[in-house]
């Protein structure tokens, strides 16, 4: 087992990181934001000129690699759009969105392309966007869906349609500790930085660990999803709950070393909690991902990094 990201790969991603930072890092999701209708014009050209859509994470292990990497550029900078929903793409559709059973929603407002859905138990659907309910200031872009039932029943959607979208807050991660530091490195209490407070050294060092135990588990759901693993929705799951618990830790001890600040909208940090919401909520939150994962694995348990297997 190898679940390291090819160089290839990670090149890919850090140009992407660039790319998007060119195109106006911040300033996009904020503009998306005041002008909702114009999300697609402003990532869309980036994209393309990445060759984003070129990838086929479906059909080739470097290129879901690549894939990975991107959604994780583009997490760094909370780019307004779903862009691992539509790597995530089967054939027949613009992008794939894995929903829950009831209430199904996703980040995709106003953009009229077609879409995919699965549940988690791997039914497929077709599915349109309902006209956004919410100003996106509100809904971060989330809107209802009209789910109609297709055919088909693919694991592999459901497994590629959770992993994908951990990548994306992951990047979300990356930046939130970058911002952190960033902050207690130039901000002074009581004649010193921030940084030279042993309780702020022992707060970054527990989100760190959060947030690189999640890359690791990233990393091996991805090797899952790429080996054809009957468990790759488990691990995918598994990596989602991380996730979500990371991200819990991460934000709330970067809001706790910005203070007020970071909930003010000069914070790169306040765009950013904001819109990792939808990705820590959809298609479940903490605690009915919990119990779905339970659910599958019973009393056998994950397979996990240090099986025989992966060894």
């Amino acid at each position: 087992m190898n679940i390291e990201l090819s160089a290839d790969a990670l090149e890919y991603g850090k140009q992407a990181r660039r790319a998007f930072e060119a195109a106006g890092g911040d300033k996009l999701i904020q503009r998306a934001e005041a002008e909702p209708d114009r999300r697609e014009e402003l990532v869309a050209p980036v994209l393309a000129q990445l060759g984003a859509w070129e990838l086929d994470p479906r059909g080739d292990p470097g290129e879901l690699e690549a894939a990975a990497a991107l959604c994780r550029g583009a997490g760094y900078w909370a780019l307004p759009y779903p862009v691992a929903e539509r790597l995530a793409r089967p054939a027949h559709a613009d992008g794939l969105i894995v929903v829950a059973g009831t209430n199904p929603r996703g980040p995709v407002a106003g953009l009229g392309l077609r879409w995919a859905a699965v549940t988690l138990d791997g039914r497929c659907a077709t599915a349109v966007a309902r006209p956004p309910d919410a100003p996106a200031r509100e809904s971060a872009f989330v809107t209802g869906l009209e789910v109609t039932p297709a055919s088909g029943d693919d694991a592999l959607d459901v497994a590629l349609g959770l992993v994908l979208p951990c990548w994306t807050l992951l990047g979300m991660l990356d930046r939130a500790m970058d911002l952190a530091r960033s902050h207690v490195l130039v901000r002074e209490q009581f004649g010193q930085t921030l940084s030279r407070f042993q309780g702020v050294q022992f707060q970054l060092t527990d989100a760190e660990t959060e947030r690189n135990g999640m890359e690791m588990l990233a990393r091996y759901a991805l090797w899952s999803v790429q080996s054809g693993l009957d468990e790759a929705v488990e691990d995918a799951l598994a990596l989602r709950l991380a996730a979500i618990e990371a991200a819990s830790v991460v934000f709330r001890v970067a809001h706790q070393l910005h203070g007020a600040l970071g909930f003010c909208d000069e914070a790169p940090l306040s765009w950013l909690s904001r819109y990792s919401q939808p990705l820590r909520r959809l298609p479940l939150g903490l605690s009915a991902t919990r119990d779905e994962l339970t659910r599958r694995i019973g009393r056998r348990g994950l397979t996990g990094l240090y099986s025989e297997r992966s060894a």
